[in-house]
């Protein structure tokens, strides 16, 4: 691996890393993906994104040189003065890959292919997200499959708290009118489990089906009684009087446990 020293925080090298507090919602910048850390920037290198490039102080980028000797893509070596200057706040972890997006997947091949699904609604937290995708990552979670509301996992934060586990667990926007969407689970012999605190059935009493999707909705709403209605089950985590609910990501890895 080449490494670049760059020392003018106007380089057009480094345009890709340029004022990222709000580039991810800008329509220039949306196909662009960002790694942030050493540990994140790695799981880049492993997944099927095309990197663009790698930016960071010395001792972050020798940390990667294993990694990125496995991909063509420049790396610039600057300190971390320029670097936080760049990127419009100070980055701690030292590091920065960004890589391009790619095509969006067809849910319908994802549900033919998954037999552990998670289903979102309205999760629009971009941390939320990120741990969600991390704990899908640890039980095994085949793929994510998120309403026409959700924000973009690809979004830089989610991405961070994600630890780069978005990059490797394939995800697709359900097609058509929400929740109809979910015929295409149930026409591919998927149970869907809505997870809610008014669920009929206690998790854990439940027998996990060969194919299951559980289906979570955002903090404070919930799902929506429409999501509910069409669910093939209602379940619930049981918790002590006085605690009604857990954060969403939290949730998710309870069930996640128990089911897979």
């Amino acid at each position: 691996m080449d490494v670049e020293s760059i020392t003018d925080a106007a380089d057009p090298r480094l345009d890709d890393f340029r004022d990222l507090t709000d580039a991810d919602v800008r329509p220039d910048r949306r196909g662009i993906v960002i790694a942030e850390g050493v540990n994140v920037v790695e799981r880049m290198v492993g997944s099927p994104y095309r990197m663009r490039a790698v930016v960071g102080v010395a001792s972050r980028l020798d940390a990667l040189r294993p990694a990125l000797a496995q991909r063509d893509a420049p790396a610039y070596a600057v300190d971390k003065w320029l670097l936080s200057e760049v990127v419009g706040f100070r980055v701690t972890r030292g590091v920065l890959a960004s890589a391009d997006r790619p095509p969006a997947l067809d849910a319908a091949e994802l549900v033919a292919a998954a037999r552990r699904i998670a289903v979102l609604e309205g999760l629009n937290d971009f941390e939320n997200l990120g741990s969600l995708f991390r704990n899908a990552a640890a039980f095994g979670v085949d793929a994510v499959l998120l309403d026409p509301t959700c924000a973009d996992p690809l979004y830089r934060r989610s991405v961070r708290v994600s630890m780069g586990h978005v990059l490797r667990i394939p995800f697709a926007v359900l097609p058509g009118a929400w929740p109809g969407a979910l015929d295409l689970l149930r026409g591919h012999g998927v149970t869907t489990l809505a997870l809610t605190p008014r669920g009929e059935r206690p998790l854990r009493e439940l027998a996990a089906p060969d194919r299951w999707a559980v289906l979570l909705g955002a903090e404070g709403p919930g799902l929506a009684a429409a999501t509910l209605a069409a669910a093939d089950e209602r379940v619930r985590i049981p918790m002590v009087a006085g605690v009604d609910s857990l954060n969403v990501a939290t949730a998710a890895a309870v069930a996640f446990a128990q089911l897979c």
